[in-house]
């Protein structure tokens, strides 16, 4: 009997524990189209999106996807579903908005690349990022875009 109270508590904790993985909070700001912050436990938390690279600043399309992502989420109830965190101290996941996945929307406009390196075997980015780049959409009707991790190094050099 008391094993059995024993068992019922822990599936309870882990039943409990899946449900609050995922959490909801205000966007209160956007860093730049793969970044944002939202509230949580009463700070601004930093999300990086999972999955994608967006245009730097400076770069072609930087300024429209951040704006896109601020259309999107600023000033709106997201939901958040970390994945990992980076080795800023960001938290990295889905955001979800108004019913949209804000990741798979920023690929699938042109707005910013499959970050293979980091989700490899990510069948739904691969597919908005194939459907985006057969369409031309955003930085996909550039002749040669450049992906942002090439930007970036090239201006270390």
């Amino acid at each position: 009997m008391i094993l059995r109270k024993a068992s019922v508590i822990v599936c309870i904790f882990v039943l409990v524990s899946s449900l609050t993985w995922a959490w909801e909070g205000k966007c209160v700001g956007v860093s730049d189209g793969d970044t944002i912050k939202v509230m949580h436990e009463e700070e601004a938390e930093r999300i990086r999106l999972y999955g994608i690279d967006c245009p730097e600043r400076g770069q072609a399309y930087g300024q429209k996807a951040k704006q896109f992502t601020s259309d999107m989420t600023f000033g709106k109830i997201v939901d958040v579903l970390p994945v990992d965190t980076d080795r800023y101290g960001r938290t990295v996941g889905w955001v979800h908005v108004g019913g949209r996945n804000l990741n798979h929307d920023l690929v699938g406009v042109g707005l910013a690349w499959h970050y293979k390196q980091y989700a490899p075997d990510n069948p739904e980015l691969k597919k908005f990022q194939a459907e985006a780049q057969k369409g031309k959409r955003g930085l996909w009707g550039d002749p040669k875009p450049i992906a942002p991790w090439e930007y970036r190094r090239s201006k270390k050099r």
